[in-house]
């Protein structure tokens, strides 16, 4: 089985509107065109690829914010229900083995409400050899990062993620993950693990060098005694404090 992998970045209750929301997707896209070919175009979600294919993400605030709009939250009334945000999506516009996608909902202000952006890219195929590296992940995660300002993210294994979920309920360590400073002070780390900060927003912990796999049991080992720090620190609580 292929062990899977997607960088997603995750933010608790903020109020932004419409056109505050298109700015950061415009500057998301903006920040991973030079990560790698597969981001060089984006296409708005339609009922099918071939007419998604039909609607290219043009990058001008003013468009980025009509698109956006469209996908206010609503009740079972078609009701606009504002403090839940926006919740909408974007392609590639490739297909098979190089499709990637951007899952986003943004400007939620309900108490319980998770705001995210998380970037699936692919897993198997010919742009593995780049998309599973250290390199790549940071890069990639970094620009999530630099556009959105999350409470914290992660480029994280889905069978890592699993085997600790019921531990730890907040924030999830993955192969490259991010704390905002909002969050507190991430404390010394082992060895071979670095550490990285991001302008004046927070800061990346990278596990390892190469590509992180939770057969590995020395991964395993390293990410699970990172989170015992990381926990202790008060940075994998359950509920961050809210975005300013």
């Amino acid at each position: 089985m292929i062990e899977t992998y997607h960088i997603g970045t995750y933010w608790g209750a903020r109020k932004e509107d419409a056109e505050e929301c298109a700015r950061r997707l415009v500057m998301v896209v903006q920040l991973l065109q030079p990560v790698d070919p597969l981001f060089a175009s984006w296409f708005k979600s339609a009922r099918s690829l071939k007419q998604s294919l039909t609607r290219p993400l043009e990058l001008e605030v003013s468009s980025v914010q009509q698109y956006i709009q469209r996908y206010l939250m609503r009740d079972d009334r078609r009701q606009p229900m504002e403090d839940l945000g926006f919740s909408f999506g974007l392609w590639n516009g490739k297909q098979g083995e190089n499709h990637a996608w951007l899952s986003i909902a943004c400007g939620g202000y309900w108490e319980q409400v998770t705001n995210r952006c998380v970037l699936d890219a692919p897993n198997e195929g010919p742009g593995v050899e780049r998309v599973l590296t250290e390199p790549f992940q940071v890069a990639a995660l970094r620009a999530l990062v630099t556009a959105w300002d999350p409470d914290w993210g992660a480029a994280i294994s889905t069978a890592y993620r699993d085997m600790s979920k019921t531990q730890y309920l907040g924030a999830k360590v993955g192969w490259v993950t991010y704390f905002s400073r909002r969050l507190g002070r991430v404390p010394p780390l082992p060895a071979p693990v670095r550490i990285e900060p991001v302008e004046d927003q927070g800061t990346l912990v990278i596990l390892t060098p190469e590509r992180f796999t939770a057969t590995n049991p020395e991964h395993v080992a390293l990410a699970d005694r990172v989170c015992e720090l990381l926990e202790r620190a008060g940075l994998l609580q359950r509920k961050p404090p809210p975005a300013k």
